[in-house]
């Protein structure tokens, strides 16, 4: 497949303006370098607060590939500042900063010479990030899994608004799941998506094969946004959140309905804590989601390039 050229993928050296999102517990090395490999951006997570682990990620990382990759600063989950220097240290070039206020890391992280984007759900926060010194935005609508602003708003929406107002790079998020929800973003004004629960359920996946199979088998109706069902995960959680920083507000998540119940009959691997209620359902069944990392990226570059 002939790799698409533009502004995203120079800056990141890689074939096709494709990021794999930083799910916690789930973006390590085994999703990552399948990613990278292909020819998208493979990301690995710290949102664990794991960061030993996290770290042997990364090592791992340069075992599995050789081509670029990046690593999320999930704030409110991470919020000593040393995370800097932890990124910095372990030779990392990109970042995304996501869950808090882009003036925290933005400064000391460009400042080390690296690329630096920031995840925002609203026109204020793009502004509020680009007056930081941003490279570029991941602007994710309210369809993407996971924790949400309370006011989300729709990526079809969002995402011409915002590249409206600003001239960096603009990934999209949210919602992204073929060839023709790439062409969609693009035509919307993105440079590049990020897919977290299409590539959740790839073979390289380290989740348990019957989630992934729930992520293609459910409807366009099997989706909302939450807070109640999550709470519980993240109380169960409470010896991890103490690396967090401290006290933990629940916030509202979008997630498959009944997603606690569906979490213990479809045996899904407690290692994933919170990812076992996030992810959305996509709008459509694709029986091709399954398969490996390659596959998927190949056939969304060649269905972006003839979307019809």
């Amino acid at each position: 497949m002939k790799p698409i050229k533009n502004r995203m993928t120079d800056l990141l050296g890689v074939e096709y303006p494709i990021i794999q999102a930083p799910m916690g517990w789930i973006a390590r090395a085994q999703l990552a370098s399948a990613v990278s490999n292909a020819g998208g951006l493979g990301i690995i997570e710290t949102s664990s607060g794991q960061l030993d682990e996290v770290r042997a990620e990364i090592i791992k990382m340069r075992e599995l590939t050789d081509k670029p990759f990046g690593v999320n600063i999930a704030q409110a989950f991470v919020r000593d500042p040393a995370i800097v220097d932890f990124v910095v240290d372990q030779g990392i070039k990109f970042v995304t900063t996501s869950a808090g206020d882009p003036n925290k890391y933005c400064g000391p992280l460009k400042a080390a010479g690296l690329t630096v984007f920031h995840v925002v759900p609203t026109l204020a926060g793009a502004l509020k990030a680009i007056d930081a010194g941003v490279d570029g935005l991941v602007v994710e609508g309210g369809e993407g899994g996971g924790f949400k602003n309370p006011k989300d708003v729709a990526l079809m929406v969002l995402l011409p608004l915002i590249r409206s107002k600003v001239d960096v790079p603009i990934v999209a998020a949210g919602g992204i799941v073929c060839g023709r929800t790439m062409a969609a973003a693009f035509a919307l004004g993105a440079e590049a998506v990020q897919m977290g629960t299409r590539m959740v359920s790839a073979a390289e996946s380290p989740v348990h094969h019957n989630w992934k199979d729930a992520i293609i088998n459910a409807t366009n109706s099997e989706n909302m946004m939450d807070a109640a069902s999550l709470s519980s995960t993240v109380s169960s959680a409470s010896s991890t959140m103490k690396t967090f920083g401290g006290q933990f507000r629940c916030p509202l998540c979008r997630c498959f309905k009944s997603s606690l119940s569906a979490a213990t009959t479809l045996n899904f691997n407690p290692t994933f804590p919170s990812y076992g209620l996030c992810y959305r359902a996509n709008c459509a069944r694709y029986d091709y989601l399954q398969v490996g990392i390659k596959g998927q990226i190949d056939g969304l570059a060649y269905w972006y390039k003839c979307p019809a």
